[in-house]
């Protein structure tokens, strides 16, 4: 039974019945169709979007077309033969995503991720067709699996994410893990409603960006969607177009803050859920971006099962990360997952784990780490 006072309005996305296709070399680098040349790229644009019809895969901004035989593809890219591989590809134009995102602050991508990179991460958060295996509590997610790195290299959420935040160097603030909400029990505290990081308006914490910051944004989160994400399964609820208000949300729908306290929820039940609140449902494998001035709030799990997810706070590289991410990155490179990255793989777990700058002296990395500080030793 629904909980009588969660009625938030519910944004559905059905599983697509149509998906365009990528195609990947060697390395990882997409192949690319732009100015009547193949091109290797790690940037997920339109010039990346396959459509396959039967053996046929045709290039949507063009009338270029190519057979397709076992999954493969050749082709000529600076006077060198190219082995290319079909891959799951997106719903819609990577450009589409971005329209949506500037104009309503906020994009849904449906079952973008490869099933069997959506499997790997069910493994490793041991949910919905791993519910049953028991999780390693032993050693951190991301050396289980090079599932969690995989997927926060994905290239048209990556792509999408540095348009709108309106730069290529764009970093995760925090480590990638898994977020995983039990079925709620009527008594834990929930996470109330509040922004994400930078602004971090109606949490509890030091060092919160002053409202009315204007026109620059300067986070975008990017919720996974490892479960279905539905209003039963404890969906995200959020204030959709709240970022345009550039101000925290109220405290009469209760702060993040305000159900910190020991007891409040006893006291004054449930943040609010009526139907000023939005749910955005949407199957397994897709990526919810939206602006992190966002106001929302962790959902309520009524189900018998526990709902996960992967959370990563995007920020501009002028942006301090959260946490620490550099420590968790080398342990991920000395590690024997990381040697089963592609290369484009390694490339962009790297920009997004560690942050640099130039500064007098050189090139730095913000971190604690002295093997890393100086950064001339990086690639």
């Amino acid at each position: 039974m629904p909980h009588p006072i969660l009625q938030e309005t519910v944004t559905r996305f059905d599983p697509p019945k149509h998906h365009y296709a990528l195609l990947y070399a060697s390395g990882g680098e997409l192949i690319a169709h732009q100015n009547g040349n193949f091109v290797l790229t790690d940037d997920a644009d339109d010039s990346v979007i396959w459509d396959l019809s039967g053996d046929t895969l045709t290039h949507v901004l063009g009338n270029t077309e190519m057979r397709v035989s076992n999954d493969r593809v050749n082709v000529t890219i600076d006077n060198q033969k190219v082995a290319g591989r079909l891959a799951h590809g997106p719903e819609l134009l990577p450009s589409e995503y971005l329209n949506h995102i500037r104009e309503h602050g906020w994009c849904c991508m449906t079952s973008i991720l490869d099933p069997d990179l959506l499997e790997a991460m069910e493994k490793v958060g041991c949910t919905d067709r791993y519910a049953k295996r028991e999780m390693d509590r032993g050693q951190s997610m991301l050396l289980q699996s090079p599932a969690i790195a995989q997927t926060a290299a994905e290239p048209v959420s990556l792509w999408v994410t540095r348009r709108y935040l309106g730069l290529d160097d764009v970093c995760i603030g925090h480590p990638p893990g898994l977020a995983i909400v039990d079925k709620d029990d009527g008594k834990r505290p929930v996470l109330a409603w509040h922004s994400d990081y930078p602004y971090h308006w109606g949490v509890p914490a030091r060092g919160k960006v002053p409202p009315g910051t204007g026109a620059t944004c300067l986070g975008l989160q990017r919720n996974v969607c490892i479960s279905p994400f539905t209003k039963e399964d404890g969906a995200t609820a959020f204030k959709l177009g709240s970022h345009r208000l550039d101000q925290p949300p109220p405290e009469e729908w209760g702060t993040a803050m305000q159900h910190s306290r020991p007891g409040y929820r006893e006291e004054h039940g449930l943040p609010y859920g009526g139907p000023d609140a939005d749910i955005v449902e949407a199957p397994g494998g897709s990526i919810i971006l939206y602006d992190s001035r966002t106001w929302h709030r962790t959902g309520v799990n009524q189900s018998g099962k526990r709902r996960s997810a992967m959370l990563q706070a995007m920020i501009p590289m002028y942006i301090l990360p959260k946490n620490d991410t550099t420590r968790a990155w080398k342990q991920m490179a000395e590690s024997d997952v990381y040697n089963e990255l592609t290369d484009r793989e390694k490339r962009e777990f790297e920009r997004l784990m560690v942050h640099r700058f130039i500064g007098p002296g050189g090139r730095f990395a913000i971190t604690g780490d002295s093997d890393l500080g100086r950064d001339s030793e990086l690639s």
